[in-house]
């Protein structure tokens, strides 16, 4: 049976979220944010890799990434940084400010989201929710990999999604109205953001696109991702998948490499290490076990292709990111 991959990778990589600061904002006005591994501890901790987005709920402003060309964001507008990089939001393009880390030790210190102005005395130019997501990209994280260093999506593009409509107007709620349980729920919100932001990036994809988002939306490598993401421990060949799509094996093959830039049993088991690095962080199964979880029908085998792809033992890999209890 064949699930539903980016449902599967989201689990996977143990998305978690908080939203940090609701920015009340009048001209001239800049805040520069530092790479998101500069604030992951104080923002999300515990988390492999943190991204940064922001959601203009009133007015209009400028970000993007530091040295580069700006976008002028409007109302409606959501502005992610998915591979963490150093980025500016401010009132004009080409303004800088010096990153203030402190800030965020202060969020965590008191009620989320902290509320902060900036900028002079007059009438607000813009509102911003900024949030944060954070996940696992070790071993494998084909979503965060396919992501683009600037995702963008204009308020104006997604009119008639309801669903992400609805969302920015409840995060917006939440975090004005301050109620007992908000940083649960505005924290709820923003994996729901993200996953509805993906899907509109998926949308918008041309038939040009490569990538792993780009395979999603092929017909044939999409039904096969699902495949192997619904039965990973399945004795999977290439000729059992491309019967299972519809193609030759051939076609298959060049077809998925393609978009995924690798052959298809590859990124099957680069998937099965990633599962498997979540079964030993666990500490509960023995790594015969879990060898026997993601498709391996002997622990030498599964240690020998565990070394191989991530580059340590199951052990050491166990010892390094045992969760707490």
């Amino acid at each position: 049976m064949g699930a539903d991959a980016l449902s599967d990778v989201l689990r996977a990589v143990r998305l978690s979220s908080a939203m940090f600061f609701h920015l009340d904002v009048r001209a001239p006005w800049v805040a520069e944010a530092p790479t998101s591994a500069a604030c992951a501890s104080a923002v999300l901790p515990g988390a492999q890799h943190v991204i940064e987005y922001h959601v203009v709920i009133d007015g209009c402003c400028w970000g993007g990434l530091i040295d580069a060309p700006s976008v002028r964001l409007e109302a409606g507008d959501i502005i992610a940084f998915p591979q963490g990089s150093a980025h500016v939001l401010s009132s004009a393009p080409g303004m800088r400010s010096i990153p203030d880390l402190s800030v965020y030790g202060q969020a965590r210190a008191g009620r989320l989201p902290l509320m902060m102005r900036l900028g002079e005395n007059g009438p607000a130019d813009a509102r911003i929710l900024c949030g944060f997501l954070g996940c696992d990209t070790r071993p494998f994280n084909p979503l965060v990999e396919a992501l683009p260093a600037v995702l963008h999506l204009r308020g104006s593009s997604y009119r008639e999604n309801s669903g992400l409509a609805y969302l920015i107007s409840a995060a917006r709620a939440e975090s004005e109205r301050r109620r007992t349980g908000g940083e649960g729920v505005l924290a709820r919100l923003g994996e729901l953001l993200f996953v509805e932001a993906i899907r509109c990036h998926i949308e918008a994809l041309g038939p040009e696109q490569t990538g792993w988002l780009a395979g999603l939306a092929d017909r044939h490598v999409g039904q096969a991702l699902n495949l192997l993401h619904g039965e990973p421990a399945a004795d999977w060949t290439l000729d059992e998948l491309a019967k299972a799509v519809g193609l030759s094996r051939s076609t298959l093959a060049q077809r998925f490499t393609h978009l995924i830039g690798q052959p298809p049993m590859q990124y099957l088991t680069r998937w099965r290490m990633q599962l498997a690095a979540g079964l030993l962080a666990s500490g509960r199964d023995p790594i015969a076990r879990v060898a026997v979880a993601v498709g391996y029908d002997s622990e030498a085998a599964f240690n020998r292709a565990f070394r191989r792809t991530v580059g340590t033992p199951p052990a050491a890999w166990r010892q390094a990111h045992i969760s707490p209890e």
